[in-house]
């Protein structure tokens, strides 16, 4: 676990400062013509995830609240890729799938929670918008997009202090929140 906690301490930083950028990646998926109907579910199902006033994490918790949705974005990135793989090569999309890996690794056995968790996502809504919404209304997408610009230009970058005491309370929401 040593050498996993010390690449998680060491990377999670990271995560934190392109979440924005993650989510315009999955914006500009969501909103091409060429993706499919079912991959465009799945990235509107992980963008949503970022206006739900309720997830895994509180994002108010110092070092750890915007660790569940770079995770979450992550997931996405990895479902998208299995789902079409030339759309899994692009940059964006080939990053986040790829950093599933150390997810995995956390985790260990309650990755299988989270990847549900996230396929489940594409039956919920967030700020009254559905997936199906966004998927089958311009104007509702339109607003998504929108809220996803803004939030990456308002997005403040939070603190992580590599601590492991960090990795055990993420761990701690995971276990007790994540559906059984």
């Amino acid at each position: 676990m040593t050498d996993v906690k010390d690449r998680c301490l060491e990377t999670f930083p990271s995560w934190l400062r392109t979440l924005a950028e993650d989510a315009e990646g999955l914006l500009a998926v969501l909103e091409s013509a060429g993706s499919s109907e079912s991959v465009r579910r799945t990235a509107a199902s992980g963008i949503n995830y970022l206006f739900k006033s309720l997830d895994l994490v509180p994002d108010g918790i110092d070092d750890i609240g915007f660790l569940d949705d770079a995770f979450v974005l992550r997931v996405t990135g990895d479902l998208i890729a299995k789902e079409d793989s030339e759309i899994g090569k692009r940059d964006a999309i080939g990053r986040l799938a790829n950093d599933c890996g150390l997810i995995r690794e956390f985790l260990g056995p309650d990755y299988g929670r989270l990847e549900a968790y996230v396929v489940s996502l594409k039956r919920g809504a967030a700020r009254g918008r559905s997936v199906q919404d966004i998927v089958t209304t311009a104007d509702v997408l339109r607003e998504l997009g929108a809220d996803v610009r803004s939030f990456a230009k308002g997005y403040q970058v939070p603190s992580f202090s590599r601590e492991e005491k960090n990795l055990i309370k993420l761990k701690a929401f995971f276990d007790a929140k994540l559906p059984r």
